[in-house]
């Protein structure tokens, strides 16, 4: 059973950054948006495994993806990609240090404020080893917004 905690920690994580979204535009979020979902959707896929493998522990009794990975998937995680994105999208070494620190905040501060709430800490994964399961994504996702619009070029042109 999920607490009351846990549940209005879910939800206003969720709704506040999805509101954030409000503020990004149109064109940003139709231009980053196929790269994003697919992204995520890697992401909640590495989710699963992570759970399997032990990597973390949420504090709530019973185990369940639905509330414990799947809203930091939707939550911050997809709408600060698309911010990222479209302040840093087309220069590579700003987007790959962004992504860094948002990365280092969470592993190495966010985690830990986490676990003293009682909503997650890490279990077999150390934060520099967390850091790196976080951020080896930036690559991949800027990797295919490239591909994605490479794409759309073709497109329109043709």
């Amino acid at each position: 059973m999920i607490t009351k905690r846990h549940l209005w920690f879910n939800l206003g994580m969720i709704i506040f950054s999805w509101m954030t979204l409000l503020f990004i535009g149109k064109r940003s979020f139709k231009r980053f948006a196929i790269g994003v979902f697919f992204i995520v959707g890697f992401e909640i896929l590495n989710h699963l495994y992570g759970n399997r493998r032990n990597w973390w522990k949420f504090f709530d009794k019973k185990d369940a993806f639905y509330k414990d990975e799947l809203p930091f998937s939707i939550g911050p995680y997809m709408p600060l990609s698309m911010w990222i994105m479209k302040y840093t999208y087309g220069n590579f070494k700003k987007f790959i240090l962004v992504n860094a620190i948002a990365d280092a905040l969470f592993a190495f501060l966010g985690i830990d404020i986490l676990k003293k709430y009682k909503i997650v800490g890490l279990k077999r994964l150390s934060h520099i080893k967390f850091f790196f399961y976080l951020h080896y994504k930036a690559y991949l996702l800027y990797g295919l917004q490239y591909l994605v619009d490479k794409v759309m070029r073709k497109g329109e042109t043709a």
